[in-house]
């Protein structure tokens, strides 16, 4: 039996649920080392050597054959994201390195974790005093939510048209956390957008793995 390539450090319902969804999108196998918070078993000496900061997801990478010594490791969700839509090309969750298309695509990669998630903090998490506007380098909630709207008005049904990309892996999943949590206005392309991301096998899959136990 040929030991997957990669393994997922993975914690129910944490920010690791889009990695596992990303790797039920391309279809190869992968193992799942979960962790529990309440354990606190992301706190172990044997998982801090592989990610100092203690958090999940972390992903190891054993190489297409497997022989790789050390394993590589990747940690930080969008960094991830890139990583395996390039590293499994066949998977299709990336334009081509040189396209027209990649630009887009390696803007709504870094926009997830550098506009839409701290935009929607601050809308949360007030600070006590506003620094100046021009020394934030992210925009408002509402008007990072106005930018994804525009995309998904002017081609969609993805962030890129009809293509599916790791960066609709990104951007989908905090909508969806969003919606979740009841922190999402009202629209109609949002709306479209979520109902077309729940209906990709892929997601179902995932969901049903991070909802079982241990997320086995």
């Amino acid at each position: 039996m040929t030991t997957p390539r990669f393994i997922l450090h993975h914690a129910p319902r944490s920010r690791s649920a889009r990695i596992l969804w990303l790797l039920e999108e391309t279809g190869v196998p992968f193992d799942i080392a979960s962790h529990d918070f309440a354990k606190a078993t992301h706190k172990d000496p044997a998982y801090l050597a592989i990610n100092p900061a203690g958090k999940v997801p972390a992903l190891v990478d054993r190489g297409p054959a497997g022989d790789w010594s050390p394993p590589a490791v990747v940690t930080e969700s969008a960094a991830i994201c890139a990583y395996v839509a390039d590293a499994v090309p066949e998977a299709g969750l990336a334009p081509p390195v040189g396209s027209r298309e990649r630009a887009a695509y390696a803007t709504w990669i870094g926009f997830c974790p550098s506009v839409l998630e701290p935009a929607f903090a601050d809308s949360v998490f007030p600070r006590r005093e506003d620094p100046p506007a021009r020394s934030i380098g992210w925009c408002t909630y509402p008007e990072a939510l106005q930018r994804i709207e525009a995309a998904l008005q002017d081609a969609g049904p993805y962030l890129l048209g009809a293509r599916f990309s790791a960066a609709d892996v990104l951007i989908g999943s905090v909508l969806q956390w969003l919606k979740g949590w009841g922190k999402l206005p009202e629209s109609p392309a949002l709306s479209a957008y979520l109902a077309t991301l729940a209906a990709r096998p892929a997601v179902q899959r995932a969901q049903a793995r991070d909802a079982a136990p241990a997320a086995a």
